[in-house]
């Protein structure tokens, strides 16, 4: 048998699963569904160990050993033997949202589970295994432990500030169903120091385990379920004179009808289509990282191919191949489904940005317009007016040919009027300022207003034909504007504009620059060709030379390696599964009845031609359907009732870790890309602020050395999309020695501990932070560079393991003796006597007469003023060498 020990964070609770390897082809697992100690679970391992050794008391041959130490569960394939467990082995912190760390998986192993006596051998097995790691799990696919990234951060905020009458209906049904949802917690249910939580389903578009996980879903604890998406993730942080705000860009990947660019294109017949990605901005103040305290903002738009049935024939090995329509459709009926998913999911208005070419002298692109906006026009006399899909053509590259004019200014007006229209979320209400000097473009805002702030209603989806190059540039210029507004509405600027060429917009560039670079190579095979510097005609000349090198690495990419990835992409996915007797995957002339399901199967229901959005959608408008509160979507969720102060929602102890052993080296929010440090220029003179435009040689990039070193800076970059690489941490395997230093973050898995690694020189980075802004002995007057003292570090390493002795402590007998106590110790009072925008002030602990007077003495006796002893001085004294010394 396998056994799979998985522990919390700070490892005071365990789960065990128990995996059979005496079936051949079935899986079988077990979930008793308890909730371990550190202690009980070694003394469950220490008595399977007694218990499988070949002799009683031969200590030389253990009966268990572990087999690899892993970071979470991917999930269990089959293809023609038995089952594979796939296991995250490596990861790297790559963001923070309000204290939930964002990962990225950086490298898995597959570990095949049935025993060799009962395995069953195939021939063409070994092919499959081969097809399926051809999926690149160490490429962009990311993962989070308590924050649901497959929804937005508004889906996550919204479902949280759900009233809690609801919840409380809930449990009280639940209960009454005869079953105590609280039960397998061991929690008590009774008491008022209960704290409710609420688990939602992932939103299985954006999952891309999911088929890896069907087998298990139903059978073990919901803990075990761990959930990936791919696309891109990326943060910067941006100090606005030392106030941290980070900048957040998380992009989506769909899984239905995924695959590469020539080989999908247009839609499927449920509504898919094909390079479909939701790309959300976030911004909060990191100095407050709670989601009821702090301030968050987000922003969420979408790219995705033409809705219509087309595809591009390749076997012509023309570099622009042309376009042909598959199949008539005069009711549009692929496009209402796939409008139906966004009203449902977006709400209303849906804005197209169409960007492909409208005049040519060979009908080419103007095809897909033609058919869109026929499609568009249809749906849309069903609608109600005020609802309608807003269709905005806008041919990029005439205009970016023309000289007259300059296309990012018309992409600005553009951008200005779609978040006007969609509005934005923000977690708090308008600024008592912003209602005292109204600004006029910010009275003029869309949205919906409610109590707690703005939501955001509808989406912008922009499109060209590859939705990479023109797509990346228009989604950067709509992001540019909503950041001015999102910005403002935290209180940060004065005028919801943002100009060029200063170090905030230079970060956010960057941001955009690397996601439209990852999501290129995922889709087309190669980097962005045209840039946001290539549509300003600032770009070097040097820059077109590499312009046609990434059109040839497309084009090759197209020619000859896309129908290998898309295999992957199909077998990974589930889209195909592999069956004795029935053909293999490489012996299919086309994947096109694997995505369209209506080729094998009829449907049995029938769609209106008119009412063809789904019932409900249109009540609720124009907030979208999936965020009202209504009993399909009550059903969606998990209600779990917490103690006050249990670990699993500490949030201080997640984000701090005062049980492990750390460094400033290793910590992530230090390491990341910073706006001072990256982006400011070396004399920055009297104005660091960042939204200060700065001459377009000025900024924190053309400092740091010669050509070379700023290649390899750019480079390490792109590879590591956007955020540097944070230093390893041993974890042990008995595959290979190669495999420790699996971890690049410093959380361990079982029985880890993480060991302070420096993977940056110490010179080098002393000499680039020297360069780019003035050394910590000018502006301190200590050189924090300096490595710790012996004695400090000894210091230090007694206060850790403080930490880790108070941390193992069973908490539950302090929990109700000190609640009452623990509840008064943070009095927070608002400064202002405006409730929509309070500051708070902590109110510091008392001290007594006696410990002030203690404390007075001790700063006299710095100063070598000594303070007459006391009687009761003298008397204390005598006590200490009467029991020491006599």
């Amino acid at each position: 048998r396998y056994f799979l020990v998985g522990s919390n964070p700070a490892e005071t609770k365990y789960r065990v699963l128990k995996i059979d390897r005496t079936e051949p082809k079935d899986l079988v697992i077990i979930d008793d569904k308890h909730v371990y100690t550190q202690q009980e679970v070694r003394e469950l391992l220490g008595r399977l160990d007694l218990g499988n050794r070949t002799k009683i008391g031969q200590k030389g041959s253990s009966g268990l050993s572990r087999a690899v130490s892993a970071f979470g569960v991917v999930g269990f394939v089959r293809f023609l033997e038995g089952y594979y467990i796939v296991l995250i082995t490596k990861r790297r912190k790559m963001a923070d949202i309000g204290g939930h760390a964002i990962y990225k998986i950086e490298d898995t192993n597959m570990i095949y589970i049935p025993n060799d006596s009962v395995r069953v051998t195939h021939p063409d097995e070994a092919r499959y295994l081969r097809i399926f790691q051809n999926v690149d799990l160490s490429s962009n696919f990311y993962f989070s432990y308590s924050y649901d990234l497959s929804h937005s951060l508004q889906y996550n905020l919204t479902v949280l500030r759900m009233p809690l009458e609801i919840l409380k209906t809930e449990t009280t049904q639940t209960r009454q169903e005869s079953f105590d949802i609280f039960e397998d917690e061991g929690l008590s249910t009774q008491g008022g120091s209960g704290v409710f939580g609420i688990c939602s389903k992932p939103y299985e578009k954006y999952v891309w385990n999911g088929k890896l996980l069907e087998a298990v879903r139903n059978t073990i604890h919901r803990d075990w379920l761990l959930y990936i998406i791919h696309g891109f993730c990326g943060q910067s942080k941006l100090l606005i004179y030392g106030r941290p705000i980070y900048v957040t860009l998380i992009a989506r990947r769909s899984s239905k009808f995924a695959g590469t660019r020539f080989l999908k294109r247009g839609a499927n017949c449920e509504g898919d289509v094909a390079n479909e990605v939701e790309t959300e901005q976030i911004l909060y103040d990191a100095s407050v990282m709670s989601f009821s305290a702090g301030s968050y903002s987000s922003y969420v738009q979408v790219r995705g191919s033409v809705p219509l049935y087309w595809s591009q024939d390749i076997s012509t090995m023309m570099p622009k191949p042309p376009i042909t329509l598959d199949q008539a459709d005069p009711f549009a009926h692929v496009a209402a489904l796939h409008f139906d998913q966004m009203l449902q999911r977006f709400g209303s208005p849906i804005i197209i940005l169409n960007l492909v070419k409208e005049r040519e002298k060979r009908k080419h692109e103007r095809i897909l317009s033609e058919e869109l906006v026929a499609a568009v026009t249809y749906l849309n006399q069903f609608l109600p007016p005020e609802h309608a899909i807003i269709y905005i053509p806008w041919d990029m590259a005439k205009y970016t040919k023309s000289k007259l004019c300059n296309v990012l200014d018309r992409l600005n007006v553009i951008a200005e009027s779609v978040v006007k229209k969609t509005g934005f979320f923000v977690n708090r209400p308008d600024s008592y300022c912003s209602i005292l000097r109204p600004d006029e473009k910010w009275n003029e805002l869309g949205g919906y207003v409610v109590s707690t702030g703005r939501l955001q209603t509808g989406v912008l989806r922009t499109n060209c034909v590859d939705c990479l190059d023109r797509t990346n540039t228009a989604q950067f210029m709509v992001g540019k504007c909503a950041l001015a507004y999102q910005l403002y509405s935290l209180g940060l600027i004065d005028k919801p504009n943002l100009q060029f060429d200063t170090d905030a917009v230079r970060l956010f560039e960057e941001l955009y620059e690397d996601h439209g670079d990852t999501l290129s190579l995922q889709y087309g095979g190669s980097q962005l060709v045209h840039r946001v510097k290539t549509y300003r005609k600032i770009a070097p000349w040097t820059q077109h030379s590499k312009d046609i090198m990434q059109t040839l690495s497309r084009y090759y990419s197209n020619a000859f390696s896309d129908a290998d990835r898309q295999d992957s992409i199909n077998l990974f996915l589930g889209v195909f599964k592999p069956t004795e007797g029935k053909p293999h995957l490489w012996e299919l002339p086309t994947d096109f009845y694997l995505h369209h399901k209506n080729t094998l199967c009829l449907s049995q229901t029938r769609r209106s031609y008119t009412y063809w959005w789904t019932t409900g959608v249109l009540k609720h408008l124009p907030l979208p359907f999936d965020e009202v509160t209504c009993a399909e979507n009550r059903r969606k969720l998990t209600v779990k009732k917490f103690h006050k102060y249990e670990d699993e929602i500490d949030i201080h102890n997640e984000f701090f870790r005062p049980y492990e052993l750390s460094s400033f080296d290793e910590t992530f929010c230090l390491a990341m890309t910073n706006s001072t440090r990256d982006f400011m220029p070396k004399n920055v003179g009297i104005d660091p602020s960042p939204f200060t435009v700065r001459k377009p040689d000025e900024t924190g990039k053309s400092v740091l050395g010669n050509k070379s070193n700023r290649e390899e800076t750019v480079l390490q970059r792109k590879t590591a999309a956007s955020a540097p690489p944070p230093p390893s941490e041993e974890a042990v395997s008995s595959s290979s020695e190669d495999d420790s230093g699996t971890d690049k973050e410093d959380e361990g898995a079982v029985s880890q501990r993480s060991t302070p690694v420096k993977v940056t020189d110490t010179g080098d980075t002393t000499k680039m932070t020297e360069n780019v802004v003035q050394s910590t002995k000018d502006v301190y007057g200590v050189n924090l560079s300096d490595l710790p003292s012996e004695d400090d570090l000894t210091i230090y390493a007694r206060f850790v393991q403080l930490g880790q002795s108070q941390h193992k402590q069973d908490k539950s007998s302090q929990q109700f003796c000190s609640k009452h106590h623990l509840d008064k110790v943070i009095n927070l009072i608002p400064i202002s006597s405006f409730s929509q925008d309070n500051i708070y002030e902590v109110q510091p602990p008392r001290a007594d007469r006696k410990s002030i007077e203690i404390f007075h003495a001790h700063i006299q006796a710095g100063r070598g003023n000594m303070q007459p002893l006391g009687k009761d001085d003298f008397l204390m004294y005598r006590e200490y060498i009467r029991n020491r010394y006599m």
